[in-house]
């Protein structure tokens, strides 16, 4: 079988795929999965064929944050019930697809290697149909989130301004770097008071990756504080649609548009 054509060579991930960009954080609550919805809609919107996949293993929650209902989710596909292909669901509203996540379903999270490779197998054949992949994975620091994240060509790693946020951020990237992914790592600033608030935040994080893991993850960008983005949660509808002048939209839209044609 030959090797997929964004399948890169690369000597700490064999199975890196140029196209996917992982969406991680250290800890929940700084708005990772909003932030993938998000990203995914905005690059949908400049025109890319766009697969969502819900990564968080045990405890998705991009159809509940979107309204949907689906007939099948990831848990399906990994009982042999239905293909990977069959799984996807069309999101009109964002013009792209969802590949949902099964929440509160321990056994997901805790998937032996070999189930888990045959995962990211899968979506790696997947990811070939779509121009870009956003994988939003599980806050923390697990196996299937090392193995998922080593085969994305980007990974974003959301933080906020919190003392936790930042060690838990850190120790994330820690974990990526000592298995060779740590130059694939960018740092998303969510929640930020202004952007000059967002970037102080980005260099204190940057500081401690110099100091001990002799390496400084860029900006990708930073996010402002908007109440419109818990207004979107709460009617379970993408900010993107409900409020698209809204500072968040703009500011993610401006990420969308650093990934969009490198990566």
């Amino acid at each position: 079988m030959s090797t997929p054509s964004n399948v890169a060579r690369h000597p700490a991930a064999a199975h890196l795929v140029e196209n996917v960009i992982a969406v991680a954080s250290g800890k929940g609550g700084v708005g990772k999965t909003w932030f993938s919805i998000t990203l995914a809609h905005a690059l949908a919107a400049r025109g890319r064929r766009l697969l969502l996949f819900d990564g968080d293993l045990g405890l998705a929650n991009i159809d509940v944050q979107l309204g949907l209902m689906p007939k099948y989710d990831i848990s399906a596909v990994i009982a042999g019930k239905v293909t990977f292909a069959d799984a996807v669901q069309w999101f009109e509203d964002g013009g792209f697809d969802i590949l949902p996540g099964r929440s509160g379903s321990g056994s997901l999270a805790a998937l032996p290697p070999d189930r888990l490779k045959s995962l990211r197998d899968g979506l790696i054949a997947l990811a070939a149909r779509y121009d870009k992949v956003v994988l939003d994975l599980a806050a923390g620091l697990d196996e299937n989130l090392r193995l998922l994240a080593g085969m994305s060509g980007t990974c974003l790693v959301l933080v906020t301004d919190e003392p936790t946020a930042l060690t838990d951020a850190y120790a994330l990237i820690k974990v990526l770097t000592a298995a060779g992914h740590g130059r694939r790592v960018k740092v998303v600033v969510n929640q930020a008071a202004s952007q000059a608030e967002g970037e102080r935040t980005h260099a204190t994080l940057v500081k401690a990756c110099e100091t001990f893991l002799k390496i400084a993850p860029p900006l990708a960008g930073v996010v402002r504080r908007d109440d419109r983005v818990r207004d979107a949660i709460r009617r379970q509808v993408s900010v993107f649609s409900r409020s698209p002048t809204s500072d968040s939209v703009a500011d993610v839209a401006r990420i969308a548009a650093t990934l969009a044609d490198n990566t």
